[in-house]
């Protein structure tokens, strides 16, 4: 299948999917089952992260490398979803202009509730213009993170990058951990999972200071080239609105991602609650 053979209205394969509770602690306590039932949650929360990772399966194996080239995203998180869940992947083209496409995914859960959303983007020609890497200072993560806070973000427009090795056992465990089946991603210098590049989104907050409980709320962005095995993944991050919303208070942060320090591969804008209503800092 390719952006050629796409039809208006048609709908892609079906993913079935489920997560198993990591056997490793997690910073983010949200995604382990006490905290999260003492908020409210039936359970642990699966990461954001992860459910972006199976909404973009439908997609790459309908449209292939030229998505992770080239594509656009958008997904929003709007319920949660928990460990050992089954959830239903469904996707469907439902815009087909000439030389383009627009997919919608929707996770969907046993209740046939939705939990998470996304539309995926891709048009015929050439990559997207990149940003001014020059705007996007590199900066070194803090030796001693402080505690969120809305002063803190507002006192640290640049935020240290981190970044990521992506050597086999690195792309590997992403894969087993997503329960992602297509081969592409292990070919010799394979693309990059999308998944990572969120992944590395939510290192540029958690890396910089410590925040727990913490919710992936949206994430929109556009590729710019594939990071690859054997290469450096660089997420270099400035801290854009904070804002306050039905009492949780919300980071939306502006990422450049750049293979080796260098090569621009996506451009994100990531948006987190970093304080959950009726929580202390």
């Amino acid at each position: 299948m390719s952006l050629e053979t796409l039809a208006l209205g048609e709908a892609l394969p079906a993913h079935h999917v489920r997560a198993r509770m990591p056997a490793e602690v997690t910073e983010n306590k949200i995604h382990e089952d006490g905290l999260a039932r003492d908020l409210g949650f039936r359970g642990a929360l699966v990461p954001g992260v992860t459910v972006y990772a199976w909404m973009t399966h439908p997609v790459v194996a309908a449209l292939g490398t030229a998505w992770l080239e080239r594509g656009s995203f958008r997904a929003r998180f709007a319920s949660p979803v928990y460990f050992d869940e089954p959830i239903r992947i469904e996707a469907s083209v439902t815009e087909r202009p000439a030389d383009a496409a627009t997919i919608e995914v929707r996770a969907v859960n046993a209740r046939e509730e939705t939990c998470a959303t996304a539309t995926f983007g891709l048009a015929a020609g050439p990559r997207p213009s990149a940003p001014d890497v020059a705007g996007y200072p590199a900066a070194p993560l803090p030796a001693e993170r402080p505690r969120v806070s809305r002063e803190i973000l507002t006192a640290r427009p640049i935020l240290g990058a981190p970044e990521l090795r992506l050597d086999p056992p690195t792309i590997q465990a992403f894969l087993e951990r997503v329960g992602e089946p297509l081969p592409l991603y292990t070919a010799p210098a394979a693309p990059a999972h999308p998944g990572l590049y969120l992944h590395e989104a939510n290192k540029a907050l958690s890396r910089n200071v410590v925040v727990s409980p913490w919710i992936h709320v949206e994430s929109e962005g556009q590729h710019l080239g594939p990071a690859r095995a054997g290469e450096r993944l660089e997420t270099r991050a400035k801290v854009g609105r904070l804002f306050e919303k039905k009492g949780h208070q919300f980071v939306e942060l502006d990422l450049l991602q750049l293979a080796d320090g260098a090569r621009p591969v996506a451009r994100i804008r990531h948006t987190a609650i970093y304080q959950l209503r009726g929580v202390s800092g």
